[in-house]
């Protein structure tokens, strides 16, 4: 009997990650499938992008039969829309305990925004998958945790902004931020930011950024 046909892999899995709950455990066998099938997804989505794999590519890097997938994904997009779930999920985490990480709203706003560059370059398959999948009907996963993360991005800098500016809109304000956030980890994962030779790092490049927007916004109130 093939092992591999039932989900079993021939060898021990061991792809290692971050310890956060968004990668597989070592030593998978039988009955932890899917999670080697997202880990295995997120690793080929880090090395050629969401559309650069097949759903046969995540079997064979799992260990797993060319069938065994279809026991838990339809094809190979329902894959990316469980592993951007996932990393909207640990995402929101990271940035929620960066919002708890300094009792001063200003500071925790800017340790959100560190916490967002690290996120993007730590787990590049992750990241990726996150503003790539289009949810589908009945898969509100990643549509449910990408505003939930928003939200708390919006929260935090509503108490970080300057005290009787209420008439901002934090909301706009924030998405902003968030498109800014995105542009430069985009820009540094391929390699276009400048460096070196005083260059700003990406974080400084971030700060001055949103300084420059919550100003310019604070300004014209």
């Amino acid at each position: 009997m093939d092992f591999r046909d039932s989900g079993a892999m021939s060898e021990p899995f061991t792809f290692t990650g971050t310890d956060d709950g968004i990668r597989a455990r070592k030593g998978y066998h039988h009955g932890h499938l899917r999670e080697a099938l997202v880990a295995a997804a997120a690793q080929l989505i880090a090395e050629k992008g969401p559309q650069g794999f097949t759903l046969v590519e995540a079997a064979r890097m799992a260990g797993v039969s060319p069938a065994a997938p279809y026991r838990h994904f339809k094809d190979r997009d329902a894959l990316i829309q469980e592993v951007a779930s996932r990393g909207f999920a640990a995402f929101g985490r990271a940035l929620g305990a960066a919002l708890a990480s300094s009792p001063d709203p200003k500071a925790a706003f800017e340790r959100m925004g560190e916490a967002y560059l690290d996120f993007a370059h730590r787990e590049p398959g992750f990241y990726g998958a996150m503003f790539f999948a289009k949810c589908r009907p009945g898969e509100a996963g990643a549509e449910a945790a990408r505003p939930a993360a928003f939200e708390t991005l919006a929260e935090a800098l509503a108490r970080a902004l300057p005290p009787g500016k209420s008439g901002l809109d934090p909301r706009l304000l924030a998405l902003q931020i968030w498109a800014l956030s995105h542009g430069i980890a985009a820009l540094r994962e391929v390699g276009q930011l400048p460096q070196g030779g005083g260059v700003p790092t990406p974080d400084a490049i971030l700060r001055s950024g949103v300084a420059a927007l919550i100003g310019a916004s604070v300004a014209a109130k």
